[in-house]
């Protein structure tokens, strides 16, 4: 048994790897739902193309998909490119969701941590009277890097 404890997304899985790796012709790969093995219909094809030049086959247990058989691959494929499809329409209604929030005057991402006066005022201490760097996070509570990133 083979198991990751990192995201889909990430290609690079040592786990993964080295099932692939050891793999045997006869085999069969199961997972529990074939959207934990990549998030990009690319990268399934990918594995499971590397999982069928290796002889062996690849099994979903969710969506009882069993690729060793010709029903099995076309489901395969079917199931792979509407999840690929669901995936890409979440991107755009989050894409779309951001732009309306913009144009109602929401800016996402975290709140500055000095308002304009008191980087006008870590500017004049910084610049002007040359003093520490961490003296001056201190007084505003900030770190030294905020500091020196004012610009």
């Amino acid at each position: 048994m083979f198991a990751d404890k990192i995201t889909g997304s990430a290609r690079s899985r040592p786990q993964l790897d080295q099932m692939l790796v050891h793999l045997r012709e006869g085999d069969v790969v199961v997972v529990t739902k074939y959207d934990r093995l990549a998030r990009s219909l690319r990268d399934l094809l990918d594995i499971v193309e590397v999982i069928a030049e290796h002889a062996a086959g690849f099994r979903s247990v969710a969506e009882d998909i069993d690729t060793t058989t010709p029903a099995g691959r076309l489901v395969f494929h079917v199931f792979a490119s509407i999840a690929q499809f669901e995936r890409e329409r979440i991107s755009e209604r989050t894409g779309e969701g951001l732009q309306a929030a913009r144009k109602r005057g929401r800016v996402g991402g975290r709140p500055p941590a000095l308002s304009a006066a008191q980087r006008d005022e870590v500017r004049r201490m910084r610049d002007i009277e040359h003093r520490p760097l961490a003296e001056i996070a201190h007084l505003f509570k900030v770190s030294t890097k905020t500091v020196r990133r004012v610009t």
